[in-house]
Parts: C-alpha cells; structure tokens; sequence
C-alpha cells in the first residue's frame, strides 16, 4: 500500500532559531494528536542538523529542500546529498519549479541529483509540473512526461524509492488552486506513465503529492481523490496551525 504524506517546503523563510522553534512546536503537536499519514518538513540546510535531533523520528521525517549533482570538491557554496544525509536527514525534494526556473536545473542535471540521492540512501520527493503557458495551451500531460526522464532513467527497484509531487506551477503561492478534478486526472496521467514503463504493481506503490496553494480549507476535497495521496505545502507549512490542519484533512 502506498503512503499517504504530507510534506512542509520552508522554501527560504525562518532563521535557524525560529525554524527550531517552529519544529518543536509542530513535534508536541503531533506527539499530542499523532497523525493519520506520513508529514515531513523539509526546511533550509543551516538548519537540518539543529532540527533532525529534536523532533521525533517516528513521527516527522526530516528532509533537505535541494542537494548538489556532484559528489565533493571545489564547488563554493553547494552542499552534497551525502552532507545532508550526514545530519540524520532522510528526504530531499528535487525538480522543484523554483529550482528548475531560477537556477536552470535541467532533466540532466536533476538525474544526477535523484542519483546521489539514492546512493546515500536519501528518500527524493521529486517535482513536476507545468506554467500557465503550458497549462492554457493543453500540454501539461506532455511537459510532466518530459520532466519525469530524470527518474525514468531508475531501474524499478530504484524508482520505487521515489515520491513525486505534481505542482502545477501557476498554482503555487498564487492563491490558484487546481480544482480536485484537474488534480485528479494529471495524478491518474502520471500514474499510468509509472504503470507503462514499470508495471502496475510499482504504480499503484508510488506516493504522488499535490503541491500548489494547498491549505486547510482545500486539502480535504484534494486529499479525497484516489490518486491524490497527500501534499507537498509551502507557505502553509510555516504556521503549525495551517500545517496541522492539511495533515488532519487524513483523519
């Protein structure tokens, strides 16, 4: 049976003080009223080896919001998938929009990623999605299709390890939502692809997350679909409130 998740992106927000604190309070909270799926934050680098020791790992896993597609060496400023798999963390979201438009991450570039990743036993939740150019001109199917060759490359055994989010990019941090609808048939879409390539068994074991102004008042109507098996949030993820209100949505 696949895992019903939902994962925090702190994106670039709290310093290291005020990420520890928003840890902790979200830990006593769900150590209070323990949640019906998997919840993950995955919060700024600086901050992993202060927040993987203070939260309960039976209840929130720890992940990196990127990792570096080189091994070591003279690469200023990067942090290695076997750096941050040295904090205790277990996940690292890949591919996510902002990466792939601000920095210029490429199918390549991202396999590399997903590769190191796997090789330091890192749980990747990989991103993919389309832009309202793509969206309005009805090839979203055929962008998420492009996207996934970064994990496609996966032997089944590999691939299995993976979570992919789908976030359709015009939808995140917008206050746009996809409608449960449009949600449900891109998640059924990329479920078929896994199916084609690696067989229906793998398919029907892979998590795929809805990630895009996802929030309270949303989550339970997106959460209900039957290919829709939780959310990566960003903005609603700072606030244990909003947090603990999209992680209940499976209760």
């Amino acid at each position: 049976m696949r895992k019903n998740i939902v994962a925090g992106n702190w994106k670039m927000n709290k310093n290291l003080q005020e990420g520890i604190a928003l840890a902790k309070e979200l830990n006593e909270t769900l150590a209070a009223d323990k949640p019906n799926c998997d919840v993950v934050i995955c919060t700024p680098f600086i901050h992993l080896a202060s927040v993987t020791p203070i939260v309960d790992k039976a209840v929130i896993g720890v992940g990196a919001e990127n990792c570096a597609d080189k091994v070591s060496g003279a690469y200023t400023g990067e942090v290695s998938a076997e750096m941050v798999a040295s904090t205790g963390a277990e996940y690292v979201i890949l591919g996510h929009s902002e990466r792939r438009a601000y920095y210029h991450e490429t199918v390549e570039i991202l396999e590399e990623k997903v590769k190191l990743a796997l090789a330091n036993n890192l749980k990747p939740i990989f991103c993919i999605g389309e832009v309202l150019e793509e969206r309005e001109a009805n090839k979203q199917n055929e962008v998420v299709a492009t996207q996934l060759a970064s994990v496609f490359s996966l032997s089944a055994e590999d691939f299995s390890k993976i979570i992919l989010a789908y976030e359709p990019v015009w939808a995140i941090g917008t206050g746009k939502t996809a409608t449960a609808e449009q949600a449900q048939e891109i998640h059924a879409f990329i479920r078929s692809l896994i199916a084609d390539k690696y067989g229906k068994e793998v398919a029907e074991n892979t998590s795929i997350l809805y990630g895009g102004s996802c929030k309270p008042s949303n989550a339970k109507e997106l959460f209900a679909n039957p290919d829709v098996d939780g959310g990566l949030i960003g903005g609603a993820a700072l606030k244990v409130v909003d947090f603990k209100g999209i992680i209940d949505a499976f209760k």
